[in-house]
């Protein structure tokens, strides 16, 4: 029995994230064409017709502009809080009545042999949340779309085997960029999204010890570089005297390409 991720997509122009177990094949999001759904999952040799549901984070478009396009296509349920149904089922069409599933913030609930735990998190929008999977012993924690990680977020993605944490932006190149002073306002602000030197803080708070992957994700394309994202954090980490590729490894998603699949 394994636990697999990959991230399909990540950053503004779309996100889209696949788990799977040997029984249950699911995706986190999907703020793409079915398209590029579909053939991002081919090039990890799965078929979109083998998925059996699409979680959603929260309703912005860059993550749910496929789900709906999905659902019609392979009949696949959605799974959304109570406040994200609402402000998004506007945008996604018609969606079959039995395909419309509602869980609880904070409340786990299991899709066949994957445990799921939804909890609340920071960002504008109806009721953001992050996810933490649980398959046997293994876990895999998703945090992005966030400006603040509080006490409790920190605990519940603590001892994860592979840690997807935003590393949106370098806090300078937003300052001096080219975004409106009310973006920059709002990608700063405690609704927004963590920095590189945030998401560096927040590794080093929530290790366990053990050798853990990290995958830094929703680069901004304007305000930050892959490189720029790795190093900080890598350094930040480094100063903690923890150990890369030997406690933790660190890697990065792309918005172009999936990442390579992580198994446990």
């Amino acid at each position: 029995m394994s636990l697999q991720f990959c991230s399909l997509s990540s950053g503004s122009s779309g996100n889209c994230q696949y788990i799977s177990t040997d029984n249950v094949k699911i995706l986190v999001d999907s703020g793409l064409s079915g398209k590029k759904v579909e053939n991002f999952l081919k090039e990890i040799e799965v078929q979109a017709n083998t998925i059996d549901g699409i979680l959603v984070t929260h309703e912005h478009k860059d993550h749910i502009k496929g789900v709906g396009i999905l659902s019609r296509r392979y009949d696949l349920p959605i799974y959304a809080n109570t406040n994200t149904w609402k402000a998004m089922e506007g945008e996604l069409g018609k969606i079959n009545e039995k395909n419309i599933i509602e869980f609880k913030t904070d409340e786990g609930f299991e899709l066949k042999d994957l445990a799921i735990l939804p909890f609340r998190i920071s960002h504008d929008s109806s009721e953001p949340v992050g996810f933490a999977f649980y398959h046997k012993n293994k876990k895999i924690s998703y945090l992005t779309d966030t400006g603040y990680v509080s006490d409790d977020v920190k605990k519940k993605i603590r001892n994860s085997n592979l840690l997807v944490v935003e590393s949106n932006h370098d806090v300078e190149m937003l300052k001096i960029g080219k975004y409106p002073w009310f973006l920059k306002k709002r990608v700063l602000g405690s609704e927004g999204h963590l920095s590189n030197e945030d998401a560096g803080k927040l590794i080093t708070e929530v290790l366990s010890g053990r050798e853990q992957d990290i995958l830094l994700a929703h680069l901004s394309k304007e305000n930050n570089f892959p490189e720029l994202a790795y190093q900080t954090v890598v350094n930040i980490v480094s100063e903690k005297g923890i150990k890369i590729n030997e406690e933790v490894n660190i890697n990065l998603t792309y918005r172009d390409k999936p990442t390579r699949v992580f198994n446990y």
